[in-house]
C-alpha cells in the first residue's frame, strides 16, 4: 500500500456497513463473494462466480472493488451486457453505495458511465464538419418525414444538453436520424484535431471517467478497449465482468464483420466526393457486381468459396484500395479540419471494406478464389436432435476427412444473411473462437472477475470457461449458491407425456397443456419460445380459448408488456429470446414459466453449426460443446424468471419431454436450479390451483 494512504477497513466490514445503510440483509453467498472478489484482486487470479439471484452479488463485487480503487487510486470497470443493469448501477446501487461508505474511506467514492462514442452528439458533424451519409432513395416519403422530425428534437436537445447521451432523449430516435450526429471511434478526428474537441462529450465522459473509482461500461465497448490499438477506457487493472455469460456473444458481435451494397455504397459516397470520379465508379461497379450475386445466392453458410465470389470479393477490395491509394497520405489537409472529418469518414468506410472483403477471402485459406461452388448449408438432419446426431458425419460438405481437415485449420466462418425489408442481402464473417482473443486481450494484463446467476452449466464452469480462453491454473470458479429455498419454493414440471417437438410448429398437444396450466395458475403465466412464429401461434389459438388477458411480444415495446403483465396477476406474456432473459417480476403476477422447448440453436445458424463441426473437427463433442451449452445456458436463464423474491413460489414447466429422456438431459437438469422434479401433470396443476388459491 503506498505510503500516503491510510489504512483502509477490511472488505468485511465495509459490505456491513453497506448492507446496514441500504436496510438489507447481508447474506453467507454475499459474503463468501466479497471476500473472494477481494482475494482475486489481492492474488491477482482470475475468477468465476455464479451468484444466484437475491444473492446481493452488485453489492458483493462493487464493494472490494471501490476499496481496492480506493487504496490504488486507480479505476475499477465494471461492464455489463444490459442498460438497464447499466442503469440499475448508476442510477441506484453506486449512489446509495457511495453515502454508505462516505465516511469509512478517505474520500466519498466517484463513479461514472462510459459508453461507446457513437453514444455521444459528435458537435463537429452537428456543426456540418461532415455531410449526412444517407441515401434518400432508400426510404419512402413517410420515413423520411418521421427522420426529419426526428432530426429537428435532436438539434432542439443538442441545444440543452449537457452530456450529449443519446439515451437521454425521450422517446428515443431511430439510428437513421442519430447518424447524423454521431461518430464512430474510427470516425472521430481525435480531441487534439477536431475544432470541436475541447467541447466534445465523449471526450468529457472520458474525463469524468478517468477520475472515478468505479467506470461502468459495457461489453461491447469492454471489447473495443482490449482489442484496438487506442485506449478508450482509463487505465485499469481490475474489470468486473457482469452478465458474464453474455460476454463471448458480445464480443463476437464486436469483431464480426460484414459486406453488403450498403456498405460498399457508403464507401462509394464518402470517398467519391474527394476523388476522380472514374476511381470510385470502379468501387460503384463491384459494389453493383456483390449486390447482382448476393441476390440470387442462397443464404446460409458458405462452406467452400465459389469462384464467382471470389472474384467478386477480390474486385471490391482491389477497388475500395484503389480509391484509399486515391485519398493519399491520411495525414493531409491536418490543418483544414472540414476536410480532414471529410477524409477520415472516407478512409473508415474505405478500410473497413477492403478489411472485411479480404477477410472474407481469408477466411477459406488456400482454397480462396477456387471455383467450386459448395453445398448448401447443412440442413442439420432431425431438427428433433438439434445437431446431436451430426458429430459423426463429419460435416455437411465432403466425407469425413474433407471436412475434418478444413475446419481443423478455418480459424473464420463466412455466411450470407437474406435481405429483409430496406436491408439487403448482407455477408458476415466471424471467428470461430473469441476464446483466443480474449485470453491475450482481456484477461493478459489485469485481474477479471466473472460473475452471473448462471456460469456454472452442467454443474461445472468449464463449458464457459473454454469459450473464454482461460486455461486451468489461471482462475478460480465459485459458487456461492441462492438465497432462495428452490425444493420448496418451486417446481420443475418436465411434460413426458408430450410427443417430442417437431419442425411444423407448435403441436396442438402443447397448446392443450398450456391452455390446463394457465387455466390451472389464474393467469400469472410467462411463456417462453424458441421462435416467434411459435410464440404467436400460441397466443392467437389461446386467445379464442382462455378468458385472462394474454399479451405477445411485438404487440408494443417489450418494457410496456412487461410493466403491463407485472400490474396485472391474471396476464399472460408470451415471447421469445429477449424474455428469456429480461424479465425481473416478483410477485404473485408471475407463478408459471412454460418453456415450449429446449432452446437449442436453430439448425441453420450458421455460426453456431460452424462452431459445431469445428469442435467435432478436432476430436471434442460439438454438440455437448456448441449446441447443448446454448441450450443450458439459456433454459437456466429461462428457469430464473420463476423466483426473484424470498416470497415467491411457482412452477416452471417444460413441455419438451426430452429435457427427462435424451441422453444429454442430465448435462440440461444440472444446469437449473434445484428444484422439485415432477413429470406429473395432475400434481402440477393442483399446486398450481393451491398456489392462486392462497395468492
Amino acid at each position: 500500500m503506498p505510503k500516503d494512504r491510510p489504512e483502509l477497513p477490511p472488505v468485511e466490514e465495509l459490505l456491513t456497513a453497506a448492507v446496514t445503510a441500504l436496510g438489507g440483509v447481508e447474506r453467507p453467498g454475499q459474503v463468501k463473494m466479497a471476500q473472494a472478489v477481494r482475494d482475486a484482486v489481492e492474488s491477482e487470479e482470475h475468477l468465476a462466480v455464479q451468484a444466484g439471484t437475491g444473492t446481493g452479488k452488485s453489492l458483493a463485487y462493487l464493494v472490494p472493488a471501490i476499496r481496492h480503487a480506493a487504496e490504488k487510486g486507480q479505476a475499477v470497470v465494471v461492464s455489463t451486457a444490459t442498460i438497464a443493469l447499466q442503469r440499475q448501477l448508476v442510477d441506484r446501487d453506486l449512489p446509495r453505495l457511495a453515502d454508505a461508505l462516505e465516511g469509512l474511506l478517505p474520500h466519498r467514492p466517484e463513479f461514472a458511465i462510459l459508453k461507446g462514442r457513437r453514444n455521444y452528439l459528435c458537435r463537429h458533424k452537428m456543426a456540418d464538419g461532415m455531410p449526412e451519409d444517407e441515401d434518400d432513395q432508400l426510404f419512402d416519403p413517410r420515413e423520411v418525414s418521421a427522420t426529419g422530425r426526428m432530426v429537428q428534437r435532436i438539434q432542439e436537445w443538442a441545444n440543452e444538453t449537457e452530456t450529449g447521451d443519446r439515451d437521454e432523449i425521450v422517446p428515443g430516435v431511430s439510428d437513421q436520424a442519430w447518424r447524423q450526429f454521431s461518430v464512430t471511434a474510427r470516425e472521430c478526428l481525435g480531441a487534439q484535431r477536431c475544432p470541436s474537441g475541447a467541447d466534445c462529450f465523449a471526450e468529457l465522459a472520458r474525463e469524468r471517467a478517468g477520475e472515478a473509482d468505479v467506470v461502468v461500461t459495457n461489453h461491447a465497448l469492454l471489447a473495443i478497449d482490449a482489442m484496438e490499438d487506442f485506449a478508450v477506457l482509463p487505465e485499469h487493472d481490475v474489470v468486473v465482468v457482469d452478465e458474464a455469460h453474455e460476454l463471448v456473444d458480445r464480443v463476437t458481435s464486436v469483431v464480426t464483420g460484414e459486406l453488403s451494397e450498403s456498405t460498399v455504397g457508403l464507401a462509394v459516397r464518402r470517398a467519391g466526393r474527394l476523388i476522380e470520379q472514374g476511381v470510385a465508379d470502379r468501387l460503384q461497379e463491384a459494389g453493383e457486381d456483390l449486390r447482382a450475386l448476393l441476390a440470387v445466392a442462397p443464404p446460409g453458410r458458405v462452406d467452400t468459396l465459389p469462384g464467382s465470389l471470389a472474384m467478386t470479393l477480390a474486385l471490391v477490395r482491389d477497388a475500395a484500395f484503389a480509391c484509399i491509394t486515391a485519398l493519399g497520405p491520411r495525414n493531409k489537409d491536418k490543418d483544414d479540419p472540414e476536410n480532414a472529418g471529410l477524409r477520415k469518414a472516407a478512409f473508415t468506410a474505405l478500410d473497413e471494406v477492403h478489411d472485411t472483403a479480404q477477410r472474407m477471402l481469408d477466411a477459406f485459406g488456400p482454397a480462396a478464389g477456387r471455383d467450386e461452388a459448395g453445398d448448401d448449408a447443412e440442413d442439420g438432419g432431425d431438427s428433433r436432435d438439434s445437431g446431436e446426431s451430426r458429430d459423426s458425419a463429419g460435416g455437411a460438405n465432403g466425407g469425413p476427412g474433407d471436412a475434418r481437415s478444413e475446419e481443423v485449420h478455418r480459424a473464420e466462418v463466412v455466411w450470407l444473411e437474406e435481405g429483409r425489408g430496406r436491408v439487403p442481402p448482407t455477408l458476415r464473417v466471424a471467428p470461430l473462437s473469441v476464446g483466443g482473443m480474449l485470453r491475450d486481450k482481456l484477461f493478459g494484463d489485469r485481474t477479471v472477475v466473472l460473475t452471473s446467476a448462471t456460469l456454472a452449466l452442467g454443474g461445472s464452469f468449464d463449458s464457459l470457461s473454454r469459450q473464454w480462453g482461460l486455461r486451468a491454473g489461471e482462475w478460480t470458479g465459485l459458487d456461492v449458491g441462492s438465497p432462495f429455498d428452490h425444493p420448496r419454493r418451486g417446481i420443475l414440471y418436465v411434460a413426458t407425456h408430450l410427443p417430442q417437438p417437431g419442425r411444423d410448429g407448435l403441436p396442438e398437444a402443447y397448446v392443450d397443456e398450456i391452455a390446463e396450466l394457465i387455466e390451472a395458475a389464474g393467469g400469472r403465466t410467462l411463456g417462453l419460445f424458441s421462435s416467434m412464429r411459435a410464440a404467436k401461434a400460441a397466443t392467437e389459438a389461446l386467445r379464442e380459448r382462455l378468458d385472462v388477458p394474454l399479451l405477445c411480444q411485438g404487440d408494443d415495446s417489450t418494457s410496456q408488456l412487461v410493466k403491463q403483465f407485472a400490474g396485472d396477476p391474471a396476464t399472460c406474456l408470451f415471447g421469445t429470446l429477449s424474455l428469456w432473459q429480461g424479465v425481473d417480476v416478483p410477485g404473485p403476477s408471475l407463478t408459471l414459466v412454460i418453456i415450449d422447448r429446449i432452446p437449442f440453436p436453430r439448425p441453420d445458424d450458421p455460426l453456431a453449426s460452424a462452431r459445431q463441426r469445428h469442435v467435432a473437427a478436432t476430436g471434442g463433442n460439438g454438440f455437448m460443446a456448441v449446441a447443448a451449452t446454448h441450450a443450458a445456458l439459456l433454459l437456466a436463464q429461462g428457469a430464473g424468471r420463476l423466483l426473484r423474491s424470498m416470497d415467491d413460489r411457482g412452477v416452471v414447466a417444460v413441455l419438451d419431454p426430452r429435457l427427462a429422456t435424451a441422453r444429454y438431459s442430465g448435462f440440461l437438469l444440472n444446469s437449473l436450479p434445484p428444484f422439485w422434479r415432477t413429470t406429473d401433470p395432475a400434481k402440477v396443476r393442483d399446486a398450481l390451483r393451491r398456489l392462486t388459491a392462497g395468492s
